[in-house]
């Protein structure tokens, strides 16, 4: 008869775990598979037969085949749904709250440097803003991709719940590995970093007229960071709902002030016939033919779009994910696109293409050119106000990543925990917040520290997508609210490969610093996962293995209870473990 295998994560219920003797057990279904908060256990449920309202009935174990295919969740057939987050399953995320999430990252530091680098690298007008309209709908394939994603798997974590579902427990830990240790703290470093530079320019700019970033002492600039990351991580630790309201309100300054500032003034001087020499020309003229070229401004753009995943984090937390998640995406995408694309044209109409593709600070100079030194202090608030309201975004999504690491067993239980009184990952928040302080003030290097980023996370971006193609292949049962078209993903992990190609062919040693680091957390997940089992470790990985177990006090794993079918519609529950 065929036997079904727990792991030590499945545990039979307390009055089955008296060691030595026989138990029964009937599984008992209790709830409809659709219902979007039923853990991914009863998804792959849902093909058997499913009992009538009042009346239980015993599944057939023949055919199911759960210790190749369970998820790697903290959730138990003997105990209540542990998977959704939040403790008191509470899900108070709506779709006003996702969208400000996404749009509110988005909207940071990216359209108000990125666009200079990309019409350095393109030359042209015309060429510029085509490269951003390509960024734009080849983000929004990926965004379409994770909308799927997110109402099928209604769970935190984002990419970590689905890379779970779709290769198992080991490509999930490694996202989590480079997510958690570099991708998170790094990016939130830059933003800080950013903030905190624009932020002394105001205050140096009250002593001099022209401020160089020579001219500020860089204990300042770095002190600042680390007040902004305290400040946020004690936004996102206040309350459950304070994270994501303070996301809303800095999202809804943000647009406005895009909105105001930059489109709406330079519709006006565009309407006033004051454009610059460069809007007034052939918008192609003088394009780059270097394929090299493009890709570079490519990288730039797609840069300033990344955020559309956000919402995806806190999946396990909105009201309605099945709906809610694919609405907050679209629609964010393209809020995000029409703005971009109209910051963009009213750059270019105030300013030569030249002098934006020499600046960094785009924002800056296009504030000066219009009032002169005081434009260059409002739009240096404005920046900073962004680069803000990006920072907590990012925290409050980062935070739920490692709630859920820590729940799964990838890090120490403590950081899956939720403050008793807040409800909120307050431990979690401050791991994230330590971490990136240490980016902060060893910080140096940071355009390395963007490359590692681009590599590293269009890896796991592309890993990603490509799960969904295998799960319409591997789990075409599997209820789906929102389908995107399968070309969708298709075109994304073209898109994903060749991004990937240019720097490892550009920059071969960097790539292969970013593999290392990767690859360096397989034998850190044997090591410290105490869901493994140790038969299946190098005999050195397993001596060290149980050693840290019993350290964290954990008890080594067997091989589990056993489930035997027997004669009638029971199941025999042995307890192997020694």
């Amino acid at each position: 008869m065929p036997e079904l295998l727990y792991e030590n994560d499945l545990s039979p219920p307390a009055s089955l775990k008296s060691s030595g003797e026989h138990h029964h057990l009937t599984f008992v279904s209790a709830r409809a598979s659709h219902d979007s908060s039923d853990s991914l256990r009863n998804l792959e449920l849902s093909e058997g037969p499913i009992a009538e309202r009042g009346r239980s009935r015993s599944y057939s174990m023949t055919g199911f085949d759960f210790q190749r295919d369970l998820l790697p969740l903290s959730s138990s057939l003997s105990e209540p749904d542990t998977t959704s987050f939040g403790e008191s399953g509470e899900k108070n995320i709506t779709l006003l709250h996702g969208i400000g999430l996404i749009v509110g990252l988005q909207i940071g530091s990216g359209i108000f440097s990125s666009p200079g680098v990309v019409v350095a690298n393109t030359q042209s007008v015309g060429a510029s803003l085509l490269v951003w309209l390509v960024s734009g709908l080849l983000g929004w394939t990926g965004a379409s991709s994770f909308a799927e994603l997110g109402s099928s798997i209604p769970l935190n974590g984002g990419a970590q719940a689905y890379l779970a579902y779709a290769y198992g427990p080991l490509v999930s830990y490694l996202f989590a590995w480079t997510a958690i240790s570099a991708l998170k703290p790094g990016g939130n470093a830059v933003i800080s970093l950013i903030f905190a530079e624009y932020l002394n320019r105001l205050v140096w700019h009250t002593a001099q007229d022209e401020v160089a970033p020579d001219d500020m002492p860089q204990w300042a600039i770095k002190l600042t960071a680390v007040a902004a990351v305290l400040g946020v991580s004690m936004i996102c630790a206040g309350t459950r709902n304070l994270g994501t309201r303070a996301s809303v309100v800095f999202t809804t300054v943000k647009v406005c002030l895009l909105l105001i500032f930059v489109i709406v003034l330079g519709m006006i001087q565009l309407i006033r016939g004051k454009a610059s020499e460069s809007f007034s020309q052939p918008l192609f003229e003088d394009s780059s033919h270097s394929p090299s070229a493009y890709s570079l401004a490519l990288y730039s753009g797609l840069w300033a779009f990344d955020g559309w995943d956000q919402a995806n984090y806190v999946g396990g937390e909105m009201k309605n994910p099945g709906k809610d998640i694919p609405r907050a995406i679209h629609s964010s995408m393209a809020v995000v696109m029409t703005l971009f694309l109209l910051a963009n044209v009213s750059y270019f109409v105030v300013l030569d293409k030249v002098i934006v593709g020499m600046s960094n600070t785009v924002a800056l100079d296009f504030g000066r050119a219009l009032f002169g030194p005081a434009g260059g202090v409002v739009f240096a608030v404005m920046v900073a106000i962004s680069c803000f309201g990006a920072l907590n975004g990012s925290t409050f999504t980062s935070a739920r990543l490692i709630c859920v690491a820590g729940r799964e067993g990838y890090l120490p239980a403590m950081f899956g925990r939720l403050n008793k009184s807040r409800q909120t990952p307050v431990n979690a928040i401050l791991l994230q917040a330590t971490i990136t302080i240490v980016f902060i003030v060893l910080g140096g290097g940071f355009r390395s520290l963007i490359n590692f980023s681009v590599v590293a996370s269009w890896s796991f971006f592309f890993l990603t997508v490509l799960g969904l193609v295998i799960l319409r292949v591997k789990e075409p049962m599997l209820e789906r609210p929102y389908k995107t078209w399968i070309v969708t993903p298709l075109v994304f992990c073209a898109v994903a490969l060749f991004l990937l190609c240019m720097p490892i062919i550009a920059a071969p040693l960097e790539a292969m610093a970013v593999l290392g680091f990767v690859m360096a957390g397989i034998p850190v997940y044997y090591l410290t996962n105490p869901n493994r089992d140790q038969a299946s470790l190098p005999a050195f990985l397993g001596f060290f293995s149980t050693c840290i177990a019993r350290i964290r006090g954990q008890t080594s794993v067997g091989t589990g209870w056993v489930a035997v079918a027997t004669e009638g519609d029971e199941v025999e529950m042995l307890d192997n473990r020694t």
